[in-house]
């Protein structure tokens, strides 16, 4: 691993509609650079809804699915239709039925008629076929080993805003890598280079940064770097132009030639280790590839006892998911499946998504949205009251489960697991806990959940160009789910694991709904690419830890709360775990655990807001657990619609949120004076 010391300031500015890392064709972010920016694209301006070529994946449809979106509206749709696309027929059929409940209960005057469409993508496979219900394009055996089954849920116009809330919460829609995928097998009049993406406002001369060194192969030193003179034509040109798209063997030559070598065929190999690595399972970690793929992959890997606290974890015992909040989804489906049915409770202010899923889903729940130590005495009394309006009734617990996040995202607060814990054996509750700001690097919450949750799309994978697949880990003892990927948010995103305890109460009724429960529709080039991105998760943790410590070291000196603030400053608090409820953190920091990469910053006021955001010299845009640093307006990006109903549980307005990554700790703190500087301008005059 090479550990860059480059500025955050030294980056260039990208932007605002472009990717986030630039050049990147599968990016998971999108440059909204100013605070201007930001409120315009949620207030749905022309100016910046026109120049965005990029975006959180499930926040916007990527251009390529859109693409192949179009094209299958056009062969099986009727007038005034649209679609969304799905990896299986029973994602597709969790969507329609969404559609079918939610039209109804928001009154949608059409008749929400959705219809789902089959399609066999091969190869050789040309258009000509008429739509139906259930429609299959004719198979090539040939080339079965390419061919994607996709399913499409058709749906009348009106009735997108619908749709997509699906799409977001659930993260269930394709990727972008397999809508290429399924381009590259359609005939050439289909192909991407054959329709251009829409082009954006550029710089003349935009700037182009070589790409971190530890993207490269090692010992390969065929392999030059873009810096070296016998760069292709192609990406010359790129350079003076960002907006004109690369075609799709452009890319391919790129993220094969430039350390990004990685067949389709090797997806097996991915998968695998990736459940080892998740496991903790692997004897020795190699960073490299085998003749058939990862070598962490290979059959022979030697493995052993699992490093994650519960030594009968195997790779048997994960599974893999497409992004993060599919992971979340299919934790509250398979509680709601194996339990009784009753509400589950939102403890602390999450994610945005995550408390969709438990309120439109399932008999909805508890919001107690504070998460300090006074709502585990509300939910004490929730409990008590639930439990004794169903006393005649012992096989209904008084709330199926509990979801919080350690620590929570924006405010990085820590829950008091213990007592939570207690709480759940005395009642017979399930506690999920969204690990993913904490990292199983830095934290160990297993010995107090049922249900771990955390994020591969975030540092895990660090490279923000995959979604993750999240995993499903079974265990002898609770239910443990952890992300292996997924987010970002409007401003994250996003892979989990989830482990159930064979000696625990549900262990039998658990695992047997997984058995039929689960598939693995985590694309295999996805896979591939969140498992090459993981192999130094490890160190890049530690680097991170440290420079974000320091910074927020820094701005907590100037800040309100520090014990000498300055004359007139513009912080008034840092978020932060070495500060917002630190005894419950450290109940579940390892000996060698830090506190995360992710802070977040209010200021005394909103002009202050605007100026240290607009100021700090770093992308700009949703998603965090990236390896640079990354800053958003998290309430504009998150809450928009409802920004009253945010500050009353403290996620001002004017709150910033920043991801901090592996660039130079002098350069970093640098950067960050730039902005104050900017901001304590503002509260002097």
């Amino acid at each position: 691993m090479t550990t860059t010391t480059t500025s955050a300031s030294s980056i260039g500015s990208v932007n605002m509609g472009l990717a986030v890392p630039p050049f990147t064709p599968h990016a998971i972010s999108v440059s909204l650079p100013t605070w201007r920016d930001n409120v315009d694209y949620e207030a749905g301006d022309k100016r910046v809804l026109d120049s965005m070529v990029s975006g959180y994946p499930r926040f916007f449809i990527h251009l390529r699915i859109r693409k192949l979106a179009r094209i299958c509206e056009q062969k099986f749709g009727a007038s005034g239709e649209l679609c969304l696309l799905f990896p299986s027929k029973k994602a597709a059929d969790h969507c329609r039925a969404f559609m079918l409940d939610r039209a109804t209960q928001e009154g949608v005057a059409t008749n929400p008629y959705v219809r789902l469409v089959q399609y066999l993508i091969c190869p050789e496979d040309t258009a000509g076929e008429s739509p139906g219900i259930h429609q299959k394009a004719r198979p090539h055996s040939s080339a079965s080993t390419q061919s994607v089954e996709l399913h499409i849920v058709l749906f009348p116009s009106d009735l997108f805003p619908v749709a997509k809330q699906f799409w977001q919460h659930t993260g269930m829609g394709i990727s972008s890598r397999l809508a290429d995928h399924c381009l590259s097998l359609l005939p050439d009049e289909h192909s991407p280079s054959h329709t251009p993406l829409p082009s954006s406002p550029i710089s003349p001369k935009p700037t182009f940064r070589t790409p971190n060194k530890h993207y490269s192969v090692k010992h390969s030193p065929k392999t030059p770097s873009l810096g070296e003179s016998r760069t292709p034509a192609f990406i010359l040109q790129a350079q003076l132009n960002p907006s004109e798209p690369l075609s799709k063997d452009q890319d391919t030559y790129l993220e094969e030639r430039y350390g990004r070598n990685l067949p389709l065929s090797a997806g097996t190999y991915a998968k695998r280790a990736l459940r080892r690595r998740i496991a903790g399972v692997l004897v020795r970690d190699n960073a490299d590839d085998g003749p058939g793929g990862p070598s962490a992959g290979a059959q022979d890997a030697q493995t052993g006892p699992s490093s994650r606290g519960v030594q009968d974890v195997t790779e048997d015992d994960v599974y893999l998911y497409p992004t993060g909040m599919t992971a979340i989804w299919n934790a509250h489906q398979l509680v709601l499946g194996a339990r009784p049915p009753a509400k589950s409770v939102c403890f602390g202010f999450p994610y945005t998504d995550t408390l969709k899923i438990l309120q439109k889903w399932g008999p909805g729940c508890h919001f107690l949205g504070h998460g300090l130590d006074s709502d585990i005495d509300t939910l004490e009394t929730i409990l008590a009251t639930e439990t004794a309006s169903s006393a005649s009734s012992t096989s209904t617990p008084p709330v199926l489960a509990l979801f919080t996040e350690f620590p929570s995202n924006p405010l990085l607060r820590s829950a008091n697991l213990p007592r939570l814990r207690a709480l759940a054996d005395k009642y017979d509750f399930l506690l999920v806990v969204d690990e993913t700001i904490g990292n199983f690097v830095n934290v160990e919450v297993l010995p107090y959940a049922d249900i771990v949750v955390s994020s591969l799309t975030k540092i895990f994978s660090g490279d923000a160009n995959a979604m993750g697949g999240r995993c499903v880990i079974f265990r002898s003892s609770r239910i443990f789910i952890r992300t292996t990927f997924d987010d970002t948010s409007g401003p994250n995103k996003h892979a989990y694991s989830l482990v159930l305890n064979p000696k625990g109460r549900h262990y039998t009724t658990l695992k047997a709904h997984m058995r039929t429960a689960y598939e693995d529709i985590f694309f295999s080039e996805d896979a591939l690419f969140v498992e090459r991105n993981s192999r130094d998760f490890a160190q890049r943790i530690k680097i991170i830890d440290a420079n974000t410590h320091a910074v927020c070291s820094f701005l907590y000196s100037r800040s309100v709360s520090s014990p000498n603030p300055p004359p007139s400053p513009a912080v008034k608090q840092v978020f932060y775990p070495t500060y917002i409820t630190p005894e419950h953190y450290n109940a579940c920091r390892l000996p060698e655990g830090g506190f995360g990469g992710l802070f977040s910053l209010t200021f005394t006021s909103l002009a202050a807001s605007e100026a240290f955001f607009d100021a700090l010299p770093c992308y700009k845009g949703p998603s965090l657990g990236t390896n640079f640093t990354l800053a958003c307006p998290y309430t504009i990006l998150a809450h928009f619609t409802e920004l009253p109903w945010a500050a009353e549980y403290g996620v001002e307005e004017g709150l910033v949120r920043i991801s901090v990554g592996m660039e130079g700790k002098e350069l970093l703190l640098r950067d960050f004076e730039i902005a104050l500087r900017a901001a304590e301008a503002v509260v002097c005059n």
